[in-house]
């Protein structure tokens, strides 16, 4: 009984030691520009896309992976969503929804194909092909991670400015929305429609948006730009709706952003020129308390964009969804190991070990780590940011630690920067260098030397020249890339509140 009790209290003693799980309270919904859970926490998405093979009509992967192991694996890289590409013609289409994978592979011939599916998910092969994005759902669920149905036009649009056939695209919606309604997972879905004219945006938008609420209330309904996704400058007034709290906008980051410079142009130039068509597009929604998601569909593997794209998202603090390089030989054959890990630092930028507060942290895009200091004497580098101090910019261009008297200070070319408390010396006014991409820190040292903060190969916080200040279009940027970004608190990753037992499917 002795060593029964002892037990007992060593069990309950380690368990008092863990840190607390965060949860998530289901459905969402929107508080100003931010998405919120049911007790008015923030729950930032963080999301990955998981096309459909266009052909057969089937979530993509499953011919080279277990649906369970890339479930695993989107939850291990850091992700909490999944933005599950679902075709809207396939709830609309009831023959199309009842067909079988199997038979959907055999009809076009795919036998690479079905040999990969029967390899992978042989459980799957015969189900109907909508049970088997319903499969992928559930699997999610398993890993924790939360589901927005983007409801895609496939190959055969419902509807361009011409040619509108909008009962079909409504009443697939609304079967969509009515198919996961109960589902706890599934927490938004998108409004995929690709119209170009202004009015029938406002109209047909409109009437998606009441049908799926109708449908399902617990979703948010996400609603997308103009054309090919990444125009909002036209958006002046709200959709008239029966509803609120529950619209939440997108916006597509493409290559069209950066016009025909985007391959080969001054990574500066065509960073700045991105990050301002998307602002003037519609990124100025976030400041007039528009919730909005950017999806960033430029690739994974894409660095002279992703850092820019970081670099942004860190500032504007925004919901966001990033696409792969490949369909299938991309996320599905998990080959992008590397990127996998870092991806799940920008959302770690929350809360600290001082507690779940609003701060500004100085952030580096292309590590995705922010400066720390360990102590006065040791000097600065680049760490988890959730364990970055909480710093301040003074009217006098000052980078203070906030809580101290310590400022950050240039001291020489190539050489370290430090703290110190003397902050009216050269070299400790910042200046956000403007133009272009706006994530260069910069000061002038006493002989009047222009530099900018850097990152070394050991990731300690230097001072150098500036780079890609000519019009060299192969110079990397990357390491003087920092944002002073305001963070707002939310939790990294969270436990849903899900009962599997309770999702059930018509």
């Amino acid at each position: 009984m002795g060593r029964f009790l002892l037990f007992s209290f060593v069990v309950l003693s380690v368990l008092c030691l863990l840190p607390p799980k965060l949860v998530v309270a289901l459905p969402l919904h929107t508080s100003s520009r931010r998405i919120v859970d049911e007790a008015g926490g923030r729950v930032k998405l963080a999301c990955v896309n998981w096309p459909a093979d266009k052909e057969a009509a089937v979530p993509a992967g499953l011919g080279h992976r277990p649906v369970g192991i890339i479930s695993e694996k989107i939850a291990e890289a850091g992700y909490n969503c999944v933005r599950l590409a679902l075709p809207v013609l396939l709830a609309a289409d009831e023959s199309l929804a009842s067909l079988t994978v199997r038979k959907s592979f055999q009809r076009l011939g795919l036998l690479d194909s079905h040999a990969g599916f029967e390899a992978n998910n042989p459980s799957m092969l015969d189900l109907p092909l909508i049970s088997a994005y319903q499969a992928v759902v559930s699997s999610l669920a398993e890993n924790n991670l939360m589901v927005i149905i983007d409801s895609q036009l496939s190959s055969k649009p419902c509807f361009h400015d011409s040619g509108i056939n909008q009962d079909l695209w409504v009443k697939g919606l609304t079967r969509l929305a009515t198919m996961f309604s109960g589902v706890p997972n599934v927490v938004g879905m998108c409004l995929g429609n690709e119209l170009r004219n202004v009015k029938d945006w406002y109209r047909y938008m409109q009437k998606g948006a009441e049908a799926v609420h109708s449908a399902n209330p617990d979703v948010l309904i996400i609603i997308s730009s103009l054309g090919d996704g990444t125009d909002l400058s036209f958006l002046d007034q709200q959709l008239e709706l029966t509803f609120t709290g529950k619209l939440v906008l997108e916006m597509h980051w493409r290559g069209s952003l950066a016009g025909r410079a985007r391959e080969t142009g001054n990574p500066k130039k065509v960073c700045g020129r991105v990050v301002n068509s998307l602002m003037r597009r519609g990124g100025v929604l976030l400041q007039k308390g528009w919730p909005l998601m950017v999806v960033n569909e430029l690739g994974v593997d894409d660095n002279r964009h992703l850092n820019c794209f970081f670099g942004l998202a860190a500032e504007l603090d925004f919901d966001w969804a990033l696409g792969t390089l490949e369909e299938t030989n991309g996320l599905m054959n998990l080959k992008n190991s590397s990127f996998f890990q870092r991806i799940s630092a920008p959302q770690d930028a929350g809360p600290n070990a001082a507690g779940n507060k609003h701060r500004i942290i100085i952030s580096h895009p292309s590590t995705d780590q922010c400066i720390l200091r360990k102590s006065l004497n040791e000097p600065l580098l680049l760490g988890p940011c959730t364990q970055s101090e909480a710093w301040g910019y003074t009217p006098q261009r000052t980078l203070t630690v906030k809580g101290t008297y310590f400022c950050l200070q240039a001291v020489g070319l190539g050489k370290p920067a430090k703290l110190s408390i003397i902050c009216n010396l050269p070299g400790s006014n910042w200046d956000i260098v403007s133009g272009d991409s706006k994530m260069y820190l910069s000061t002038k040292l006493r002989d009047g030397t222009t530099v900018c903060l850097d990152a070394d190969s050991s990731n300690h916080i230097v001072t150098d020249t500036c780079k890609c200040s000519s019009r060299d279009d192969k110079c990397d940027p990357g390491s003087q890339w920092f944002k002073i970004a305001d963070i707002s608190p939310y939790s990294p990753r969270h436990n849903l509140q899900i009962s599997l037992a309770s999702s059930t499917w018509d």
